[in-house]
């Protein structure tokens, strides 16, 4: 595993990599990226599930518990949003309808 100041830096490049990304992705684009990065947090939760199994000590433990949870929300948090945003672009007619 990657320690010290090249795990720094590597989080440091990805942190601007993003930064740069998603600040020139369109205003219609939203959707579908927040639909894409939820996927990406999937995919965190399970690394964060994987490692909080291979921990140790109880400081490890906790702190894979807190990113667990985390994730968890963050997760849960951007599906909501995203069925947020799309039940803003149903027509008129459909929610009546649903009701």
């Amino acid at each position: 595993m990657i320690e010290g100041l090249p795990a720094l830096y590597i989080f440091m490049l990805s942190a601007f990599t993003g930064y740069e990304v998603i600040s020139r992705v369109p205003v219609i684009l939203h959707t579908p990226l927040m639909s894409g990065s939820n996927f990406v947090h999937g995919i965190v939760l399970v690394g964060a599930m994987i490692v909080m199994g291979e921990a140790e000590g109880t400081l490890e433990l906790s702190i894979g518990f807190v990113a667990v949870a985390m994730a968890a929300g963050n997760a849960v948090g951007g599906f909501v949003a995203t069925i947020r945003m799309l039940e803003m672009f149903q027509t008129a007619n459909k929610q009546q309808g649903a009701n």
